[in-house]
């Protein structure tokens, strides 16, 4: 009988041992992923308060990402992200009445830094696959602006919006600490005010305007999609 209780206890105690490890207080995660930075965007544009016909096309992007997570609780962490993408930027089917009808207007490239920080729960589930779920903040700042071959300039305001995520690890090495298999998705909004200046190219037409600037509100709310590899610690 003896020897069945200490058979029972011991397996018991390997099974304990090989159990996938669940995040500690006080842990700290740092993953690197390569995202892909996939924009749902729109525009609304104007001159002089005047609506004008028109949207903006904004290409997606892949390029890699830095994370790092902080564990409140086994369950409660806290992400930051940090990254910078930059991006192609069309003005299409622009219309100004007499001037032009469905044009594609380049205006070149901007940089995006858009620190987001995020607020987890992370689901234990007994196993080496860890889900989380998050919502949070994101500010977006615009660098390096190029107008492209036909503004005279551009210029973004930087923006503050909500983030949504959801994800999960998947540990490797089942201890505490080590390396886990992530996937990552977020919503995050994105939504600054755009100024373009177009004196030369549809001052003339307007009638020798001193000044012809389209103002823009964007929309760019980008769908985040990255995969990587963390380290617990």
């Amino acid at each position: 009988m003896k020897l069945h209780i200490f058979a029972g206890l011991a397996a018991a105690t390997a099974l304990v041992s090989t159990a996938p490890a669940f995040a500690e207080p006080g842990d700290w995660m740092v993953r690197g992923r390569v995202i892909g930075v996939l924009p749902d965007e729109g525009a609304d544009l104007s001159v002089g308060g005047t609506a004008l016909a028109g949207s903006v096309d904004i290409d997606d992007q892949y390029v890699p990402e830095l994370d790092i997570t902080y564990f409140f609780t086994d369950r409660i962490a806290a992400e930051l992200i940090l990254g910078v993408t930059p991006h192609d930027v069309t003005a299409t089917n622009v219309t100004v009445p007499g001037v032009l009808t469905d044009a594609q207007i380049d205006l070149g490239d901007v940089w995006l830094l858009p620190p987001t920080l995020t607020l987890q729960y992370h689901f234990d589930t007994g196993s080496a696959f860890k889900p989380y779920v998050g919502a949070g903040v994101n500010a977006t700042f615009f660098f390096n602006e190029d107008e492209g071959p036909v503004a005279d300039g551009i210029e973004y305001d930087p923006t503050i919006g909500f983030a949504l995520q959801a994800g999960f690890d998947y540990d490797l090495d089942g201890v505490p600490g080590g390396w886990a298999f992530n996937a990552d998705v977020k919503k995050v909004w994105i939504e600054p005010d755009v100024e373009v200046n177009l004196t030369s190219a549809l001052g003339a037409a307007l009638g020798g305007a001193p000044s012809v600037k389209v103002n823009a509100d964007v929309e760019i709310n980008p769908v985040i999609a990255g995969l990587g590899f963390g380290y617990r610690f």
